[in-house]
């Protein structure tokens, strides 16, 4: 088998850690010998073992592990964490070689693992399927180059261009097959965030019902603190920030902002950096999803449109960039644009 096939497998595997090892990256780890595999991990929850780790465990024979072909999709890491050193654990098991997707651009690996490897007389080669790699983990890699978490902005949108009627009532737009989906999403990521007006109109819970997997972190801007605390987002049942200008408070599950610099897309990004939040889902409403589209603070948009018609109301935004990839769900169209 070739390199990038081994390495491909590697992917496979790190993708069954997405949603449970943020802040950490999605790491796999295939370990092959004589041209068959012979151990196999990936960083299945954070504060858990490392992929390596995981691989080196699966191998039946320990005695196997020398001079074997280790293939990673990130770089191992060289600092001790939750775990110690996965460098480490390598150079320990005498491995012959170590194919590595992506080099680690956190300050605390950048390079430190590979030397590691390569001091103790192990041969190292990095960009197999490294684009892909960066792909998978961009969440990982926007935290740690742009110092923010990566954003997705998700509407669902009718046939005619509205997110709302001019109440502010909007149920149901899309059909139950993309809401489900949308659920599926919430498990993936960190955060999940929602205007003043999408709270006190939709009272949405925010967290995760129609699929299995944890909920995210709830983030509700209500500047001047008029919404009413009887709202599902005020209920402790997750935690839950509420962003505004009057007051920093903690009452269990529920803490209170308070923005020294004023309201700002730019401080609430800069704040869930500080909690190591490292990506956000932004529900709505069309106000507050046009602010991330001007300020250009977005990497994804996941915009539903479905045959409704609703002739008048709260106008949907507008992404200018073409969408990357649409896909059909039952009646419902998906447009998915990345601003690269």
């Amino acid at each position: 088998m070739s390199e990038e096939l081994y390495m491909k497998r590697a992917l496979e595997l790190a993708e069954l850690g997405r949603g449970r090892v943020s802040p950490n990256p999605l790491v796999g780890c295939v370990i092959v010998q004589d041209d068959i595999i012979i151990g196999e991990g990936y960083h299945q929850k954070y504060g858990e073992p490392h992929a390596e780790v995981n691989a080196v465990n699966d191998v039946k024979d320990q005695t196997y592990l020398q001079g074997a072909t280790v293939y990673v999709t990130l770089e191992p890491c060289a600092h001790f964490g939750k775990t110690p050193p996965c460098a480490n654990l390598l150079v320990e098991k005498r491995v012959g070689k170590v194919i590595i997707a992506a080099v680690d651009s956190n300050p605390l690996v950048g390079g430190k693992g590979i030397k590691i490897l390569k001091d103790a007389g192990i041969e190292v080669k990095t960009g197999v399927l490294e684009e892909k790699a960066r792909w998978q983990n961009r969440r990982f890699f926007t935290q740690i180059e742009k110092n923010r978490p990566y954003v997705i902005l998700k509407w669902a949108q009718t046939q005619d261009g509205f997110v709302a009627r001019k109440d502010f009532s909007s149920k149901w737009i899309s059909n139950s097959s993309s809401r489900q989906l949308v659920h599926k999403w919430r498990s993936e990521e960190d955060g999940i965030l929602v205007g003043k007006n999408t709270a006190k109109y939709d009272d949405p819970a925010l967290n995760v019902r129609d699929w299995s997997g944890k909920n995210p972190l709830r983030l509700v801007i209500d500047s001047n603190l008029e919404l009413s605390q009887s709202l599902k987002l005020f209920d402790q049942a997750v935690p839950t920030l509420c962003y505004n200008t009057q007051k920093a408070e903690e009452k269990g599950n529920l803490e209170f902002v308070k923005l020294k610099n004023g309201f700002s897309i730019n401080s609430i990004l800069e704040d869930l950096q500080k909690r190591k939040v490292q990506s956000l889902i932004v529900e709505g409403g069309s106000y507050l999803l046009n602010k991330f589209l001007e300020s250009e603070l977005w990497d994804e948009a996941r915009v539903f449109t479905s045959q409704n018609n609703f002739e008048e109301g709260i106008e949907a935004p507008v992404i200018a960039k073409p969408p990357t990839e649409i896909i059909s769900i039952l009646e419902d169209r998906l447009a998915i644009h990345y601003n690269v």
